[in-house]
């Protein structure tokens, strides 16, 4: 398919850059999706892709879903993601990252960058030394490090609203919570989770993963194949997306869907199903605006405190979420959209009704490149 037919059939984006260095390697695209709210952020995905147009794909359908994020969280942010063609485990080179940031310092703060899928935050240090418009690096450089409890805690507070919302109940105590997928941010939830007084069951295709988790807290686990039909009041998918699909979705034996996932639905119209079926769903970008949040506080001055509070917004907005969805009768993950949709539309009305006399959202990030100096 031609570049212009994919970003046809991908929503419009306002800019697409293609970043080449054969010197250092670099094969690269950022897509920047929207900066009606403020400067496009989303991290960068480093990831062997099979050809051009499936980074494109990739890239363009992040981007939008990053502005969404944003703006259903509240945030003064755009959406924007960045890939790099290549196998992180041997093709990471510092100057393939300074190179890359080079590229994103060209976009004059209209995009910033974080670590993602095969990136670190070692990385994002190279990419630092380049431009300011980088969040997600080591403490040591002022930023915020590895954004997952935060992540984890949005997650946790999502998962309050839910069981709020459809058990009526205020305590996580004796909630059986499935947890599927014990990475970073797996890994932090059941610790949350256990403090709750929930009961955990979990799962991952890594087993000494697994062995160190229950260890730790005292947990049983299951074959990753059977935590989708574990009997439970919350299905917590922390793992790959598209977990919720034509395989899966009739062997749920839960109440609510609620996990830290990014695209957790193969397609639009599982969600419809698990509204259906009586089953909650708590849209994945909703949830999981926990490490958007977390960088979004590292733009104005970090507070790790300041972060953990922000987080806590994850319950509200669900709340306002589940409510649009019984008004209208909707599927949450349509409701979710409807939300994120009215505040852009919104915003872009104001800044049209003063005729540009509002500052560019960009100006808001003086601070970050007084932080290099």
């Amino acid at each position: 398919m031609l570049t212009f037919e994919l970003l046809e059939k991908h929503g419009e984006h306002e800019q697409i850059v293609y970043c080449h260095d054969k010197d250092c390697g670099l094969k690269a695209i950022i897509a920047v999706h929207n900066t009606t709210l403020g400067p496009a952020l989303g991290g960068t995905r480093m990831w062997p892709y099979k050809s051009e147009e499936d980074a494109l794909v990739d890239v363009l359908r992040l981007s939008k879903g990053m502005t969404y994020k944003a703006s259903a969280a509240g945030l003064n942010l755009g959406g924007g993601k960045a890939v790099i063609i290549g196998d992180p485990k041997k093709d990471k080179t510092e100057a393939l990252f300074r190179t890359f940031g080079a590229y994103v310092n060209s976009l004059n703060g209209k995009y910033i960058t974080a670590e993602d899928v095969g990136t670190t935050v070692h990385d994002m240090a190279y990419v630092f030394m380049e431009t300011p418009y980088v969040t997600g690096i080591p403490v040591s450089f002022g930023g915020s490090g590895d954004p997952s409890p935060f992540t984890a805690h949005g997650v946790l507070m999502g998962i309050k609203a839910s069981v709020k919302e459809k058990l009526k109940s205020d305590s996580l105590k004796g909630v059986r919570v499935a947890v599927q997928g014990l990475g970073n941010v797996g890994h932090h939830l059941v610790e949350y989770l256990v403090k709750e007084g929930a009961q955990v069951t979990v799962a991952d295709i890594d087993k000494d993963k697994v062995k160190s988790v229950c260890d730790k807290f005292g947990l049983s686990a299951v074959d990753p194949e059977q935590i989708v039909t574990s009997e439970c009041d919350v299905f917590a998918p922390c793992a790959l997306g598209a977990g919720i699909n034509d395989q899966t979705i009739s062997k749920l034996k839960c109440k609510i869907v609620a996990g830290g996932a990014n695209n957790q639905l193969a397609e639009h119209r599982h969600g419809d199903a698990l509204l259906e079926m009586g089953v909650l769903y708590a849209p994945d970008y909703v949830i999981n605006a926990g490490g958007l949040m977390n960088v979004f506080v590292e733009l104005e001055g970090y507070s790790r405190d300041r972060a953990f509070e922000k987080t806590t917004q994850v319950y509200d907005n669900l709340m306002q979420v589940y409510r649009i969805s019984r008004e209208e009768n909707i599927a949450t993950h349509r409701a979710a959209d409807r939300l994120a949709e009215k505040r852009i539309k919104s915003i872009a009305n104001l800044r049209q009704h003063h005729h540009g006399r509002m500052a560019r959202p960009f100006s808001t990030l003086k601070e970050m490149t007084s932080r290099q100096k």
